[in-house]
């Protein structure tokens, strides 16, 4: 599509097949634990209505695991629902309110532009450290209902891609290179991976090519 040429998935199914090429959307997946479940009475205030949202108005994020050596690391990213940009990413040993934190530091630009924040309910979301860093930039909060990945659809798309294209295609020595790529990958998604749903541009080129600019 960005050079300009239609395919059908049959054609392009055939000549993988003549080339002996299998789609990594095949591959297993695997999950080291369940995450337990908060019972914050905070409610899902986004409802699914992940299109046509302004710029910043919401954000969703997640959290999944990566092997990196021969220990687990976490990896957690924040969306922004406008182009599906990666405004904020982080990696860590371990689950929690502070990787989330991390990802939030790394945001170019102010915190305050973000006006609603939506993830699922796992504790790494529901914290004191969490709900102090929301209230300081006057952040709504959204949850899932529980157990319904479909309420935040967008993220487990966006994690899907992640993994496929990124975690299952690279090997880790350890957390220092898992950084690093992580980094380089996040740059390439932002900058040179078109997206259907933004009618083929990437997510820099339909923020630049949407956003008003400010004078």
């Amino acid at each position: 599509m960005k050079t300009g040429k239609q395919v059908s998935r049959r054609r392009i199914g055939w000549i993988m097949k003549q080339e002996g090429l299998v789609s990594n959307y095949t591959t297993a997946q695997f999950k080291p634990h369940k995450d337990t479940c908060n019972e914050s009475k905070t409610g899902n205030v986004l409802d699914r209505q992940f299109q046509d949202r302004e710029y910043r108005d919401v954000v969703i994020s997640d959290l999944t695991y990566v092997r990196a050596g021969t220990d687990w690391n976490y990896i957690c990213v924040l969306v922004d629902l406008f182009n599906r940009e990666i405004i904020g990413y982080s990696a860590g040993e371990h689950k929690t309110a502070g990787l989330v934190k991390e990802a939030f530091q790394s945001v170019e630009g102010s915190l305050q532009d973000i006006r609603l924040f939506h993830t699922d309910r796992g504790n790494e979301f529901k914290n004191q450290t969490i709900e102090e860093l929301l209230e300081a930039f006057d952040i709504e909060r959204s949850l899932s209902h529980k157990g319904c990945p479909y309420d935040n659809a967008v993220a487990e798309a966006t994690f899907k891609i992640i993994k496929t294209e990124f975690v299952w295609n690279e090997t880790f020595a350890d957390l220092k290179e898992l950084k690093l790529k992580l980094w380089d990958y996040v740059n390439w998604y932002n900058h040179h991976r078109i997206h259907s749903a933004l009618g083929y541009q990437t997510p820099v080129q339909y923020r630049e090519n949407n956003l008003k600019k400010v004078v």
